[in-house]
């Protein structure tokens, strides 16, 4: 039976996924009404069109809830009529913030991925999601680039992509999906504590914002970040090519004569740019307004971390 969620779960896959070849997929799960809706939606398009030759499900038991063993078994009898293994893992730690289980979640999903040699890795998280996200960071005073995390396809390493198919769908139109095809949803109660700040800003600031401000305030959210998302990849695409102009071919340095009369969007970007490419590291707001007032007349060192940032003539150099 083809629904308008269908039907624009294929468009997604078609502009998305190459569908010249059977690829092999890993369906991340909550349990929740996301992760059944995306289960449905995927099953029903492999039995049309036959183009994934292994799906795999995972499950992340974060540990935090008392009924995570009912929500295993009840994802595992809904599972078995579809005769695609689950595997599930579970977090020992589980005293940490909400940020930190996010991080090791999405580790643990991409080395999995890597060992079992699947190209793409689906997650359920859906435009409500996506609004939600934004306002958290707004509050935590991310920069522009910060603002939309969840963006709809990534490349996470060389041979595997992170895809979100439903996050341009509606909550809403999600659990109307749900109740029309009576899919098991597994209410989790969690959603309500209001010790996790996400709860917080679906249950009491955006139903305010709703009410006061702007009822279509959803809609106006995504068009920003869709605004937000092409200038962003604009700018991110001028820094890539002002790193490269700029960088030594052998030695871990940059020429600033090269960046510094460039806007200083570019020049930060480029500082960001080379500290994650050669160290895998984020450079701090602090050791980056300290770069950007050097005046390179004489030899400065800056110790950050573990790194010594020498600062000579034209030259940004690590030791």
């Amino acid at each position: 039976m083809s629904t308008y969620l269908h039907d624009k779960f294929l468009s997604i896959i078609l502009k998305y996924i190459k569908l010249i070849k059977p690829v092999s997929i890993l369906i991340a799960l909550s349990g929740g009404k996301d992760s059944l809706c995306l289960i449905k939606l995927i099953e029903d398009f492999n039995n049309t069109y036959h183009h994934f030759n292994k799906i795999e499900y995972i499950y992340i038991d974060h540990q935090w809830r008392s009924d995570s063993k009912n929500n295993i078994k009840h994802l595992l009898n809904y599972l078995g009529l579809s005769n695609h293994y689950l595997y599930i893992y579970q977090i020992h730690t589980i005293d940490i913030s909400e940020s930190k289980i996010r991080q090791i979640r999405y580790q643990i999903m991409l080395r999995h991925a890597i060992q079992n040699k699947q190209e793409i890795i689906l997650t359920g998280h859906n435009q409500t999601d996506q609004v939600e996200t934004f306002l958290l960071n707004l509050i935590r005073g991310t920069g522009p680039e910060g603002l939309n995390s969840l963006l709809s396809e990534r490349k996470v390493k060389d041979k595997v992509q992170l895809i979100r198919p439903l996050i341009h769908i509606k909550t809403g139109e999600i659990l109307w999906f749900c109740r029309k095809f009576n899919l098991p949803i597994w209410s989790d109660k969690t959603n309500y504590f209001y010790i996790n700040s996400r709860n917080r800003v679906r249950n009491e600031l955006l139903p305010y914002l709703k009410q006061y401000f702007n009822p279509r305030i959803e809609y106006s959210i995504i068009n920003f970040l869709n605004i937000c998302s092409i200038e962003n990849e604009y700018i991110k695409q001028n820094s890539i090519k002002l790193y490269l102009t700029s960088r030594h071919s052998y030695y871990i340095a940059l020429n600033w004569s090269i960046i510094a009369n460039q806007h200083l969007a570019l020049q930060k970007r480029v500082l960001h740019i080379f500290f994650y490419h050669n160290f895998n590291k984020y450079l701090n707001n602090y050791i980056l307004e300290k770069l950007l007032k050097i005046t390179y007349l004489k030899k400065i060192v800056i110790i950050w971390e573990n790194l010594k940032i020498n600062i000579y003539k034209n030259w940004i150099y690590i030791q």
